[in-house]
């Protein structure tokens, strides 16, 4: 018996949909829940007794960051069903899960090129973007970090205090290519200024003229800047933010100094690893030439590259660790699983309520017995929480406690959010799982999230502020996502010894 394309086709985005998911050792029924269907419908989806529907699929994408592979092979049957109907082919717009809020634009090219000569390091990077929404673009996000000494944050803190990074020894260059050969300069406007770290707007404007991206057209960019050596380190991270079709990187170094290059990679669905493909080396003169590309990255994923200088050692760092107690090690002996445990970086098992509701009960009283014993080794000023996976425990809840410590706990069963406000802040935040470091992490100021109630019915509550990051930070826990995962790539951790503000509560 011969199968239709169209039955080829669902059977590719089922087979697709069932890979995905095992990888994240979901159940149909758990996706289902976290997708908001009826628990059996993935299950009659993945058995090919109902089609996908592109609602179906954008939810898939989103809640298994799958990287555009469940919506691509979504698009390979929707085509297929579409010239069956007798409809003309047509370019689907990416899903709107799947592109970062407020913008539509796809980088279909980027080349990103960083040269070591005598005045430090330069980088060129140059992308070709595609207005795949509905808006025109009139600016476009840029960040650029400098790290000295990426294996000490410590030390490297301190050198940036010292000596921080500025715009004017940036020089930073900015063009558009209207596609006839001529470069139009673009303006930039700062939008964020620290010692290792700066955001910059470029604008699709200039002083002659607006040349905003409109809605189905294409545009290529180019921005150049200059960090003199003593405060680039021995790294360069490509952060795929927007939907990528192609990224290239080439590092042009010299071959007087004897390099050595490696690269690493990771997503916020799998640890740090080794880059899948190799690194090739070209010789040109007395110039090393270094390059790495990939198709179709993940969304979120970051590419490092990182190298030595054989014929110029790093000088070792002037004030070695000692064996003191981290805070870390006291966490852990609280009972605290730490980083690295393949536990944080699974997603957790909804509680069958009201079924399960002695074990979530149990569950509950642990971990706020948990926050109490903490309260021990350290002042929570800002509030505190604590997800079930951080007591090795990989199911759905998490208690949260105020900073007003006479306000009640909330208890967060099987909870999702639903909704988020479109304003945001960075705020410091520590994790009871990564506790030697604080990090600057981007939240909403206000998260509206959907949780169980003991006896399975569900209620959606508003957090704002402080709750707000508080609640998204277990949320995320409960996800298989640690804080460091949502802060932008590039920005530093600061050492606990270094973080200035504890004892302090968030400001707003």
């Amino acid at each position: 018996m011969t199968t239709s394309p169209l039955d080829r086709a669902a059977d590719s985005f089922a087979a697709e949909l069932a890979r995905q998911r095992t990888a994240r050792r979901l159940s149909k029924k758990q996706l289902a829940v976290l997708m908001g269907f009826d628990p059996s419908y993935v299950s009659h989806v993945e058995g090919r007794r109902h089609r996908p529907t592109e609602d179906f699929a954008r939810r898939a994408e989103a809640v298994l960051e799958a990287g555009g592979a469940i919506w691509q092979r979504f698009r390979e049957y929707d085509d297929v069903r579409q010239a069956r109907n007798g409809h003309p082919h047509r370019e689907l717009p990416l899903p709107g899960q799947w592109l970062p809020p407020g913008t539509g634009l796809v980088v279909e090219r980027e080349v990103a090129t960083l040269i070591h000569d005598d005045d430090g390091y330069r980088c060129v990077i140059r992308r070709e973007l595609y207005n795949a929404g509905t808006e025109p673009v009139t600016r476009y996000l840029v960040r650029v970090a400098v790290d000295r000494y990426p294996n000490d944050p410590g030390r490297s803190n301190r050198h940036h205090r010292e000596h921080p990074l500025t715009f004017a020894e940036l020089q930073l260059r900015a063009y558009r290519d209207d596609g006839a050969g001529e470069r139009e300069p673009m303006h930039w406007r700062a939008k964020h200024d620290r010692d290792a770290f700066k955001e910059i707007w470029l604008l699709f404007e200039n002083g002659d003229r607006r040349f905003p991206l409109y809605p189905g057209d294409r545009a290529t960019i180019e921005y150049a800047y200059r960090v003199g050596a003593e405060k680039w380190g021995p790294w360069f991270q490509r952060a795929v933010r927007l939907p990528t079709r192609h990224l290239a990187v080439r590092l042009d170094l010299p071959a007087a100094l004897d390099p050595q290059v490696w690269g690493a990679e990771t997503s916020l669905s799998a640890e740090e690893g080794p880059l899948r493909t190799p690194v090739h080396r070209r010789d040109e003169g007395v110039r090393a030439i270094f390059e790495w590309q990939t198709d179709d990255p993940p969304l979120n994923a970051r590419y490092r590259m990182q190298w030595r200088f054989r014929a110029r050692p790093e000088p070792e760092p002037d004030n070695p660790p000692t064996g003191r107690i981290r805070p870390s090690d006291r966490m852990r002996a609280a009972g605290v699983v730490q980083r690295g445990d393949d536990l944080l970086r699974q997603p957790a098992r909804p509680f069958d309520l009201p079924a399960e509701e002695a074990t979530a009960r149990d569950m509950v009283d642990r971990l706020s017995a948990a926050l109490v014993r903490l309260d021990e080794l350290h002042p929570f000023s800002k509030g505190v929480g604590i997800a079930a996976p951080q007591l090795g425990v990989g199911r759905a809840v998490a208690v949260v406690r105020p900073p007003d410590r006479h306000a009640d706990p909330v208890v967060l069963l099987n909870p999702r959010v639903v909704d988020v406000s479109p304003d945001s802040d960075e705020q410091y935040e520590g994790c009871l799982s990564f506790f030697d470091h604080r990090g600057l992490v981007p939240r909403p100021l206000r998260v509206d999230v959907e949780h169980a109630q003991w006896d399975g019915s569900r209620i959606i509550t508003s957090f704002e502020y402080g709750m707000a990051r508080l609640v998204a930070h277990e949320i995320d826990h409960l996800e298989g996502r640690l804080y460091v995962d949502r802060m932008t790539p590039g920005v530093p951790l600061v050492p606990v010894e270094e973080y200035r503000e504890s004892g302090q509560p968030w400001r707003y």
